[in-house]
C-alpha cells in the first residue's frame, strides 16, 4: 500500500506539474497567439504571461506582429506594346489583426503572394515598356494599393511593394543598349556643336566690342585732338589780340610814332637787303626818296586803325 500511495503522490505531482504548463503561457513581444476553446475562438494572448484553462484551451495560431518582407517568385508580364517582360518584386506586409489572419484565409501568405501577381501584371499590361523603367513608384503604388483593400479582409497591412529587377528580353535589351549608345553619341554631336557655336559667338562678341572700342577710343582721340586745336587756335587768337592791343597802346604811348617809322623804315631797308642777297642782281629803290613817304602812307594806316 505504501508503494502504491507513493506512486499515486508521483503521478499527482506529475499531473499538477503538466497542469501548471498548461495553464501558464507566456507570449514574446510582438506576438499574438490565437486561443481556441473546445474548438472555437475564445481570446487573443498578448505579450507576457497569459493563463489558459489546460485541456478545454488551446493555442490554435501563432502570428508575428512584426513588419514580413515577403519575395514575389518572378514572373512574366506583357505590356501594352506587346512585350514580355520579367519582374521581380518584394513585398512588406504586417498581420494587423491576429483572429481575421487565422480565420480570414487559409493562407494569407500564399494569398498575399498571387494577388500581388496578378495585381503586377495587371498594372503593367497597361504601360508601354519605356514607361515601365519609368514609373516604378507608380507601379508599386498601384500595386500596393490593389492589394492593400483585399489583405484587410485576412488582418494584414500591406505597406509596401518594391520592384527588384526588370527583365526585357535579350533582343529587346541589345535593341534598348543600342538605342541608348545612340542617344549618347547624338547628344555629344549635340553638345561639341553647341561649343563650337557658342566658340564663334564669343568670338564674334569679343571682336564686335573690341572693335566698339576701339572706334570709341578714336572717337575720344579725335575729340581731344579737336579741342586741343581748338584751345591752341583760342590761344593763338587771345595772344594775337593781346600783342595787337599792346601794340596799339605803345603806339599811342608818347613817342610811339617815332618807334614805329624806324621800325617800319628797319624792315624796309632789311626786306630789300634780303632781296638783294638772293638774286645775283642788285637791286635798289627806283627813287629813294619814296621811302619817306612809304613810311609816311605806313604811319597814317596805322593812325586810321581804331583806338
Amino acid at each position: 500500500m505504501e508503494f502504491s500511495f507513493g506512486s499515486v503522490s508521483l503521478v499527482i505531482f506529475i499531473l499538477a506539474i503538466v497542469f501548471v504548463f498548461k495553464t501558464i503561457q507566456v507570449v514574446p513581444q510582438q506576438h499574438a497567439w490565437v486561443v481556441e476553446r473546445l474548438g472555437k475562438y475564445h481570446a487573443t494572448l498578448g505579450p507576457g504571461l497569459n493563463i489558459v484553462v489546460p485541456f478545454i484551451d488551446r493555442v490554435g495560431y501563432k502570428h508575428i506582429l512584426k513588419e514580413i518582407p515577403l519575395d514575389v517568385p518572378p514572373q512574366v508580364c506583357i505590356t501594352k506594346d506587346n512585350t514580355q517582360l520579367q519582374v521581380d518584386g518584394i513585398l512588406y506586409f504586417q498581420v494587423t489583426d491576429p483572429k481575421l489572419a487565422s480565420y480570414g484565409s487559409s493562407n494569407y501568405v500564399a494569398a498575399i503572394t498571387q494577388l500581388a501577381q496578378t495585381t503586377l501584371r495587371s498594372v503593367i499590361g497597361r504601360m508601354e515598356l519605356d514607361k515601365t523603367f519609368e514609373e516604378r513608384d507608380h507601379i508599386n503604388t498601384a500595386v500596393v494599393s490593389a492589394i492593400d483593400d483585399s489583405a484587410a479582409n485576412w488582418g494584414v497591412k500591406v505597406l509596401r511593394y518594391e520592384i527588384k529587377d526588370l527583365t526585357p528580353p535579350k533582343e529587346i535589351l541589345h535593341a534598348m543598349q543600342a538605342q541608348i549608345t545612340a542617344e549618347r553619341e547624338k547628344r555629344a554631336l549635340i553638345a561639341a556643336s553647341e561649343g563650337r557655336k557658342q566658340e564663334q559667338i564669343n568670338i564674334a562678341t569679343g571682336e564686335r566690342e573690341a572693335a566698339i572700342a576701339r572706334s570709341e577710343g578714336e572717337k575720344q582721340a579725335s575729340i581731344n585732338r579737336a579741342q586741343g586745336q581748338a584751345a591752341a587756335i583760342l590761344e593763338i587768337a587771345e595772344a594775337s589780340a593781346e600783342a595787337i592791343r599792346k601794340t596799339a597802346a605803345a603806339i599811342q604811348a608818347p613817342g610811339g610814332a617815332d618807334a614805329v617809322n624806324l621800325k617800319v623804315a628797319e624792315q624796309y631797308v632789311g626786306a630789300f637787303g634780303q632781296l638783294a642777297r638772293t638774286n645775283n642782281t642788285l637791286i635798289v629803290p627806283a627813287n629813294l626818296g619814296d621811302m619817306s613817304s612809304l613810311i609816311a602812307t605806313a604811319m597814317q594806316v596805322v593812325k586810321t586803325q581804331p583806338k
